[in-house]
């Protein structure tokens, strides 16, 4: 054990030095393993950025410059964030025509929750 210099506190170098000789895993190495808390992550950024893709493309120009960012909940619900008050207001009124977009794609979208952000 070594005394940690000005606090007073014993550490254990033995973590330390295991630690070092373990080989460092790059991102791909880390994202790519299967199950893995980093590659369900980047899935689920993946799709959530595929789903506004989506909708950005087949709203049209006179929606799609509105959607920031959507994603579906565990209930059903596709929460979209808009650009603006005055975006949030014509994606709401334009929820049907969005639930038929996400049918058409085999998701299962019961509600639409329309958020103004950036």
């Amino acid at each position: 054990m070594l005394l940690q210099q000005g606090t007073g506190h014993k550490i254990a170098t033995r973590p330390l030095e295991i630690m070092l000789k373990k080989q460092a895993k790059s991102l791909a190495e880390l994202i790519g393993s299967d199950g893995s808390g980093f590659a369900q992550l980047a899935d689920a950024a993946r799709l959530r950025a595929d789903l506004g893709d989506y909708l950005r493309n087949n709203l049209g120009p006179e929606l799609s410059g509105g959607v920031v960012h959507c994603n579906i909940r565990d209930d059903d619900t596709l929460t979209i964030t808009a650009a603006s008050p005055e975006w949030a207001a014509r994606l709401r009124f334009e929820g049907q025509k969005i639930i038929g977009l996400c049918r058409q794609r085999g998701m299962t979208v019961r509600n639409i929750k329309v958020r103004v952000g950036s």
